[in-house]
């Protein structure tokens, strides 16, 4: 199949699909026969076969663009920066996509607006949805509910040549981070993702200018970002509360969330102020009410403690500016409480500066019998010798399948784990299968060392008696790997759910102003 056949196979499709307009295919094929360097496209007319998507031919494209030298189609990034240049040619102008918004926000609904860009964020390839379908999802029951568990394979391991390739670029600050508006349409780098099919629209939350964009990763349904057009580091203040507020009340079919604003209990980038958002419900969502209490200065407002690893204060009114006023009074008192018998200190000294500790992880919904809900959950970040990742923080035992950062989509019950551990398990399987040959596992310089520890306390406890196969040992595996997320989750809760950690519950509830 020519080039110029598929180049016309890509039109079709993308006309079909409403991303480009009928009016702008004569002009978008010669962009494509230039990047091609063609001179003429092609010569007979071109028909699609019925299963043929546009991710299937721009990998056509990108392979023959590697027989032609235009790229070394060899390498993922370089291929991910190429097939991105190609969509970008056709992809609707970023003022176009807003007016398009904007219109069925006004005109049908803000459902029907955010449905068009979604689409659009998964048609023009830049939500690539079939890696996406690689990833690995189980469910795992536990005391909390059903937690969601994924890992991540959508993203292939970085590429020895691109790594080497990266170094001998020259060090560019532009743009300044993943999330700034500046993105749009940039070309990218083999360290930077080409953008040219990102799309933002403008919003208004709180009477600033932020952005609205779809994360590429799809790490749940309708995974969004709604982005500072100022490039700030994060803040969780009471402006945090009324924006997560004003986005629900814009986008009710949406919840709203966000990481907190301090390393270790923050999520990967801390220097521009975000949130995270979607149309999808969590585990976190269905956790039952474990105790209530009321403020005197708040009688409109419900409070409740939920039943769940993190601690985690869920309020709820009809009233937003009620809801956004208590949730700033519990940070404020948050932030400066210390509690010793608890093992919480609000600040400490580190390097001659004192350092804070406690902050919120706050999440938004607007319920459908109108009332506005905030989950609060309470984070501290501080380290000791024995816990120097953090206390509040998973802790060495889990590190094996779960190291990092336990952030806002962590914090809602889905486990986000690193793709190195499909193979991990896959060995583990294999290594338990043949009999656990200890001699095998016991070099540290063994990739599987670091698990050996746990699977031979699930194989002590019956964890995989009956597991005689492949396909029962995988589920023994995954659903160990799921309750050492929940462990994990556990060891980020301020307050344990047992007798001394209620207590302590109520020794902050009630510095917070809350009655019983």
């Amino acid at each position: 199949m020519s080039i110029q056949t598929d180049i016309e196979k890509l039109l079709l499709l993308v006309v079909q699909k409403g991303i480009l307009d009928p009016m702008d295919r004569a002009g978008s094929r010669n962009l494509l026969l230039d990047l091609f360097r063609l001179e003429q496209p092609a010569a007979e007319p071109v028909a699609l076969a019925p299963t043929e998507t546009i991710p299937e031919v721009l990998g056509r494209l990108v392979d023959a663009a590697g027989e032609r030298g235009l790229v070394d189609s060899s390498m993922f990034e370089l291929r991910a920066l190429f097939d991105t240049r190609i969509m970008g040619l056709l992809m609707p102008r970023p003022s176009v996509v807003t007016a398009t918004f904007n219109r069925l926000r006004d005109q049908v609904s803000s459902l029907a607006a955010t449905d068009y860009f979604y689409q659009l964020s998964i048609d023009s390839n830049y939500i690539r949805m079939a890696e996406i379908a690689r990833n690995k999802s189980w469910q795992t029951v536990t005391e909390y509910g059903d937690l969601e568990i994924t890992i991540n394979l959508a993203k292939p391991e970085k590429d020895p040549r691109a790594i080497a390739l990266a170094l001998s670029q020259k060090s560019t600050q532009y743009p300044r981070c993943l999330l700034c508006p500046e993105n749009v349409d940039y070309a990218g780098r083999i360290d930077f993702p080409a953008r040219q099919t990102l799309r933002i629209v403008p919003l208004d939350l709180a009477g600033e200018r932020w952005y609205l964009q779809y994360s590429p990763y799809v790490y749940y349904n309708e995974h969004c970002i709604v982005l500072g057009e100022r490039h700030e580091p994060m803040v969780i203040n009471r402006w945090t509360f009324a924006a997560l507020l004003d986005f629900v009340r814009q986008f009710p079919h949406y919840f709203c969330g966000s990481n907190a604003d301090l390393p270790i209990v923050g999520g990967s980038i801390l220097n521009h102020n975000h949130f995270q958002g979607g149309r999808a419900a969590f585990p976190m969502d269905q956790a039952p009410c474990t105790m209530a209490f009321t403020h005197p200065d708040f009688p409109g407002v419900e409070a409740y403690h939920i039943h769940w690893p993190l601690t985690t204060l869920r309020l709820s009114s009809t009233d937003s500016e009620a809801l956004i006023a208590l949730a700033d009074q519990v940070l404020n008192v948050w932030r400066g409480y210390s509690d010793p018998e608890a093992d919480i200190w609000c600040e400490s000294e580190q390097a001659g500066q004192l350092q804070p500790h406690n902050t919120i992880t706050p999440i938004a919904r607007k319920l459908t019998d109108e009332r506005f809900q905030l989950d609060l959950v309470l984070r501290n970040n501080r380290t000791t010798e024995d816990f120097p990742l953090g206390i509040f923080h998973p802790h060495p035992e889990i590190h094996a399948v779960k190291k990092e950062n336990i952030g806002l989509i962590e914090v809602m019950g889905l486990a986000i784990l690193p793709g190195r551990l499909q193979a991990e398990l896959a060995g583990l399987r294999d290594w338990l299968l043949a009999g656990m040959d200890h001699a095998e596992l016991v070099s540290l310089d063994h990739p599987l060392h670091k698990h050996l520890a746990w699977v031979e306390a699930l194989a002590v406890r019956g964890g995989l008696t009956g597991a005689k196969d492949p396909l029962s040992m995988d589920t023994a595996l995954q659903q160990e790997v799921g309750r050492m997320f929940k462990t994990g989750l556990e060891h980020c809760g301020v307050f344990k759910q047992d007798e001394e950690g209620t207590a302590a519950l109520k020794r902050f509830l009630v510095s917070a102003g809350f009655i019983f």
